[in-house]
């Protein structure tokens, strides 16, 4: 299957401009992908662009991944409302090397192949470009009224925050970026979030302005949740590809608990799976919702893919301990417990347990329900489990004899929502 038609079968193409596929089945095409340096991991909502670059590659393209240790300085406004902190040097130099690391994970950059990867720094060639030699030499190229015209300035000068200077400058820097690796490393595509268009569309004319060339582009759609949500986020915040910000059980269980529109959707851009694959994983979960194939092949592709085999399997084995109800709470050992991740701690003074505390009391003061009223529904509905015991009498005392191992309690709220509560003196 051709590159574009894959990946429009996959969801993964918005816009493009007209020639694309031409020029892709004309010969070896580099394209690159620009990434922003505003931290030193990337978060899942860059994954969709990271394998972009990866399929560009299969089709025996050459990806360059650029790092905007330039544009970095100055910000992006796409998809802003308001202009962000700037960084200093020393933090985004810390940020690059975290970048670089990640993106050499998933891109071949072995020199003797033909299309190997390229990593790139803007900063590298605009440290070497005076103020005035910019103005002059690129900026008469585009005109104010082009530049305006694009929704990511329109919006902005719409609302109350407005832009200055520094942030209606970037789309003319981004573009001279796509210039600049036309004019070096004959790059002749640029791919991104279709909240770039603007930005992409600028280094085509730019280079078309200065070079008469002719230059490609495509966008991917910017992805949303079902429920409405933003996509890549929880509520701890962001879901990063770097494992000691979100650990491979954190990341395992956010694909897991994929609703099923979203995992349709999903398991067809993040994972490599074919077209008759994902058909047969479909019939066979509508099937058996209840027994969430979709969900777990998501999972387990991406995880497998961002954090290695192994980490998937631990991740899969602490979900299958923690999550099964069958068999004594034992099978969870102590260092399990200690270990887990993606469930709510807390602490609580062992010392109230000593001559019991109501189970309804306990809920409310640990703050796993809001409320003694919210508590009481909760247990009386059945909804409530201690150590994998379903409790029903909102009388039951907690006491320190409930406790694992002499120091924990593990509460489930609901079917997803668990809860290790451990004792201090």
């Amino acid at each position: 299957m051709l590159l574009l038609e894959e990946l429009k079968w996959r969801g993964m193409i918005q816009d493009i401009i007209p020639g694309t596929a031409e020029q892709l089945s004309r010969e070896m095409t580099s394209g690159y992908i620009g990434f922003d340096p505003s931290a030193d991991s990337l978060h899942i909502g860059s994954l969709v662009t990271i394998l972009l670059l990866v399929h560009l590659q299969k089709a025996g393209h050459r990806p360059i991944a650029l790092i905007g240790g330039a544009t970095g300085l100055v910000g992006d406004p796409s998809g802003k409302n308001e202009e962000r902190s700037l960084l200093d040097e020393a933090t985004l130099n810390h940020n690059l090397d975290g970048l670089r690391n990640q993106l050499e994970k998933y891109l071949d950059f072995n020199s003797i192949l033909p299309n190997a990867a390229l990593l790139v720094n803007n900063y590298d060639w605009f440290r070497e470009i005076r103020f005035l030699d910019f103005i002059r030499d690129t900026g008469k190229h585009i005109t104010v009224n082009y530049m305006m015209a694009k929704d990511s300035v329109k919006k902005r000068l719409e609302g109350t925050s407005g832009m200055s200077f520094t942030e209606f400058s970037y789309q003319l820097v981004q573009g001279y970026d796509f210039y600049w690796l036309y004019k070096h490393w004959n790059c002749k595509l640029q791919m991104g979030g279709s909240d770039q268009w603007g930005n992409i569309t600028t280094g085509t004319e730019l280079i078309r302005r200065k070079t008469g060339g002719e230059a490609f582009a495509f966008t991917c759609p910017l992805l949303t949740k079902a429920d409405g949500g933003k996509f890549g986020k929880t509520e701890k915040g962001n879901v990063w590809l770097d494992p000691q910000k979100t650990s491979p059980y954190q990341f395992y269980q956010f694909w897991l608990n994929a609703a099923d529109e979203d995992a349709e959707k999903w398991i067809r851009i993040f994972t490599f799976l074919t077209k008759k694959e994902i058909e047969a994983i479909q019939d066979k979960h509508i099937q058996n919702p209840e027994q969430r194939i979709l969900q777990k092949t998501l999972a387990r592709e991406v995880t497998t893919f961002i954090h290695g085999r192994d980490e998937y399997e631990t991740a899969l084995r602490t979900t299958e301990k923690l999550f099964t109800q069958a068999g004594p709470i034992e099978t969870l050992s102590e260092a399990d417990l200690h270990a887990m991740e993606g469930i709510v701690k807390s602490e609580y003074l062992r010392s109230r347990l000593e001559a019991g505390i109501d189970l309804v009391s306990f809920l409310a003061e640990t703050h796993i329900l809001p409320s003694k009223g919210e508590a009481r529904k909760l247990i009386q509905s059945g909804g409530l489990r201690i150590n994998r015991q379903k409790i029903e009498d909102i009388q039951f005392q907690v006491n320190d004899r409930s406790l694992l191992y002499d120091k924990y309690l593990l509460i489930q709220k609901g079917k997803k929502n668990y809860y290790l509560v451990e004792t201090k003196p």
